[in-house]
């Protein structure tokens, strides 16, 4: 099982300014959707409250024009939704008026707004804290986000997760897949974890698609072999390579469901299970071995990269070695796929640094909670994060490998060098 805590954030600096970007873009939608469980909330609790003409007193109104606002996240742009109130203060005489505890009128800066979006995404994982919590953060008067409104947001979640789980798939080819499972430290009944099982394809246009997020039991085989048959029964093609974690029981249950598709080991999990095996003073040597295999032009090279390796270190620390030829060949099998795509079959980072976020959100938990919660929390984050994913390089190259192109070191294979080859094994 992967800590992704101790893993680095991206292979680049795209994935280090997706984390920034996700940031934003997942406090401004949550302050949208916390906004509008508000507004719903209060309207509802004056729906019994009716004019001489028949017509609701409290009735929603559009939205407010855009303003921006400043959270601990960045400046996120919101339109706050607006509340139609014609009641009357019977002893003023004056018009009452719908005022937002989240986002109060003018207000262009508010630190409470960043510290409730967790209390907002872990609400149903400990419900017990969540009263206690939410009078900490914004006072004894905090009446806009009651528990109810609370709950419809999150029901909403679960609704959107459900509607994703079951979804056509046969409207798109894949070619590839990630597949990662992670374990999120919240206590579920007689659970110590929750272990989500993620899956991320790559479609025929270049675009990273979330596929999807599951429980599953330990990362079992037959965890896995429920998630991939469910993908393959709504309609997911056989992908031509899937990118994971050595340790995985998904290889097992992909030789069942998925068998013609090649495995690539993560070379960053791959990485820190050879340093593991290894004093910390011939580390860096080490690792930069490693990234020579990893990053050689070719099969051959990576091959011989391996071996000023096992020169080195196979006499006193075997075990660091039997961990690169144990999974050699999957390891490589990148080389068979364009040389544009390399830098993201060779990791599952996406997943990863994904997953960071979800970390953040689910460590602060601390009572037990609602699986159904926890799925559709990791759910949301992810497809927040599928926003910002951009496309593999070289995409134009992935109806190829589709089509079942051959490459070689990550050329593609013409007739002209097949007949060539095939005059060399002649002669």
């Amino acid at each position: 099982m992967v800590d992704v805590r101790t893993l680095p954030v991206g292979e680049d600096n795209e994935d280090r300014v997706t984390l920034d970007d996700l940031a934003r873009e997942g406090a401004r939608r949550m302050i949208a959707a916390a906004l509008e469980a508000e507004v719903d909330d209060y309207v509802s609790s004056f729906a019994d409250e009716i004019g001489e003409d028949g017509r609701r007193l409290v009735v929603r109104n559009g939205l407010a024009r855009e303003r921006k606002v400043t959270v601990g996240s960045g400046t996120v742009p919101v339109r706050a939704p607006r509340v139609n109130d014609k009641r009357v203060d019977e002893e003023t005489g004056e018009r009452k008026r719908f005022s937002s505890r989240i986002l109060p009128a003018y207000a262009r800066r508010s630190p409470k707004v960043t510290e409730v979006l967790p209390v907002l995404y872990l609400h149903g994982l400990s419900t017990g804290d969540f009263k206690p919590a939410l009078r900490d953060l914004l006072g004894e008067d905090a009446s806009g986000l009651s528990s109810s409104s609370i709950q419809r947001l999150t029901e909403q979640w679960q609704a959107e997760h459900e509607a994703f789980r079951t979804r056509e798939l046969r409207f798109a080819r894949y070619a590839y897949l990630f597949v990662d499972g992670v374990n999120v430290g919240v206590r579920l009944g007689e659970d110590p974890k929750l272990c989500l099982l993620v899956v991320i394809g790559v479609r025929e246009d270049g675009v990273k698609e979330l596929l999807a997020v599951e429980d599953g039991y330990r990362e079992s085989e037959e965890s896995w072999s429920q998630v991939l048959r469910d993908l393959r029964d709504r309609g997911l093609n056989a992908p031509k390579l899937v990118t994971g974690d050595g340790a995985l029981g998904a290889w097992a249950a992909l030789r069942t469901v998925f068998p013609a598709a090649k495995e690539q080991r993560c070379w960053v999990h791959k990485t820190a299970n050879v340093l593991d095996a290894l004093p910390k003073r011939l580390q860096p040597r080490a690792k930069s071995l490693l990234h020579e295999m990893a990053e050689a032009p070719s099969r051959a090279d990576a091959s011989k990269a391996l071996e000023r390796f096992r020169d080195e270190f196979d006499a006193k620390y075997p075990k660091a070695v039997a961990k690169l030829d144990k999974d050699w060949e999957q390891l490589t099998a990148f080389y068979e796929f364009p040389a544009e795509h390399w830098r993201h079959l060779r990791t599952t980072n996406p997943i990863e640094s994904s997953f960071a976020t979800v970390k953040l959100r689910t460590k602060v938990t601390k009572g037990s909670g609602s699986k159904k919660a926890a799925l559709a929390m990791a759910y949301k984050l992810l497809d927040s994060a599928q926003q910002r994913w951009r496309r593999i390089n070289g995409r134009e190259l992935v109806a190829d490998v589709l089509a079942g192109v051959k490459f070689k070191d990550g050329i593609k294979v013409t007739e002209d060098d097949t007949t060539t080859q095939d005059e060399k094994v002649a002669a």
